[in-house]
């Protein structure tokens, strides 16, 4: 099936791509840019069709996010995080996803779902605390996921630890301006985010497990196999795409340069054949990150849309396929742009803010490869499933 959403995009390219300078500068994604989000329903690709969400295979938007952040990274990226929160909106309680796009069915969500708050039950739902990082995108957000631990009747967390994801209104917290400060990723917005005795209702406290065990999908009616792909799966999508397409901009971006540049030896480089082997040699490689990252998911989609299930074995191989495709990106990517000469790292020159949004990118929590990695290679050696906090990144 044609990808709904690319050719709008291919269409505002030279516009995305000229606000990346932009974007840096404000701290955060340009009106103009979430506008260009919003006009070409990017971040609608995942959300349900009775929204008015496309309901999209993941392959496509995979592809569809890392193009655009081919173009502009911090775009990319805020695609690719908000893009991913209508997949999990849609399995959410009837009575939210009224709230939130009942009247408005463009209105965004931001995260971050690291479990950052505690929730204090009362009667009707909990009292809600706590700080996070990096939401990304956050200013042109109305709602937000916030990852948090159960607590007890005095906010003490409970043991072993309850993971739930909750939702608030824009009136619930606070954004901490001027908490991004980084040395990439800039125009993200990746701001804190303050909840102070927020009342959160029931039905807006999921239990993350009711994403992890498909009790959520079971329950919501729906029937499109990408709302059967795991979370782990979906969720790392956005970002490692974003990654991947930031490698696939810096490549462009040094192609670009290299066209016309002459050494300082005075030689060119399309007469130096060892700058042009190292061209090849990561474009191959950053390619073959894209095809393996699109293979990985689109295989997952085709066994639930047969009616499959996948297993902790295969969804350990999935996040080590995902982490191996972001470092492999970013690796090529290193090796073209330390042959980009001087004149390529000055600030007016887009390889440089590729370079520094790749390696933002790869800090994540989901490129972290040790425990993935660890995981995946004990459910090869039938050590099923494997012990403590490990399971948390699969």
């Amino acid at each position: 099936m044609k990808n709904p959403v690319l050719p709008a995009v291919e269409e505002r390219a030279e516009e995305l791509a000229a606000l990346g300078a932009v974007n840096e500068k404000l701290g955060k994604l340009d009106d103009s840019a979430a506008k260009i989000l919003r006009d070409t329903g990017v971040i609608k690709m995942l959300q349900p069709a009775r929204y008015g969400g496309a309901e999209a295979h993941p392959r496509d938007f995979a592809e569809t996010v890392m193009r655009i952040a081919s173009l502009d990274g911090a775009t990319g990226w805020v695609a690719g995080i908000v893009g991913v929160h209508p997949w999990e909106m849609a399995m959410c309680d009837q009575r939210v996803q009224e709230e939130i796009w009942g009247a408005d069915n463009d209105t965004w969500i931001a995260s971050p779902y690291a479990p950052m708050g505690v929730l204090r039950p009362v009667d009707g739902g909990y009292v809600f605390n706590g700080h996070w990082q990096f939401s990304s995108g956050t200013d042109h957000c109305d709602w937000i996921f916030l990852g948090a631990f159960l607590g007890d009747e005095d906010g003490q967390t409970l043991m072993p630890p309850r993971s739930y994801h909750v939702i608030l209104p824009r009136s619930d917290y606070t954004i901490v301006e001027d908490s991004w400060d980084v040395v990439g990723l800039r125009g993200t917005g990746s701001k804190d985010i303050i909840v102070e005795d927020a009342f959160i209702p029931a039905h807006r406290a999921v239990p993350f497990s009711s994403m992890m065990d498909g009790s959520a999908l079971a329950a919501s009616g729906l029937s499109n196999p990408t709302y059967a792909v795991p979370f782990t799966t979906i969720f790392p999508l956005g970002i490692t795409s974003a990654v991947i397409g930031i490698a696939e901009g810096a490549l462009a971006a040094h192609l670009a340069y290299q066209r016309t540049r002459v050494q300082v030896t005075g030689t060119k480089v399309k007469d130096d054949p060892y700058v042009l082997f190292a061209i090849s040699a990561a474009a191959e490689e950053i390619k073959a990150s894209r095809i393996s990252m699109l293979e990985n998911v689109t295989r997952i989609y085709d066994k639930v849309a047969a009616g499959g299930e996948i297993s902790f074995n295969e969804r350990a191989a999935s996040r080590r396929t995902q982490v191996a495709a972001a470092w492999r990106a970013v690796r090529a990517m290193d090796e073209v742009v330390a042959r980009s000469g001087g004149n390529g790292l000055r600030m007016d020159n887009p390889i440089q803010r590729f370079w520094r949004d790749g390696h933002m990118g790869m800090a994540h929590a989901i490129h972290v490869p040790g425990a993935v990695f660890h995981v995946a290679a004990l459910t090869d050696l039938d050590v099923t499933p494997p012990p403590g906090p490990m399971l948390s990144m699969i």
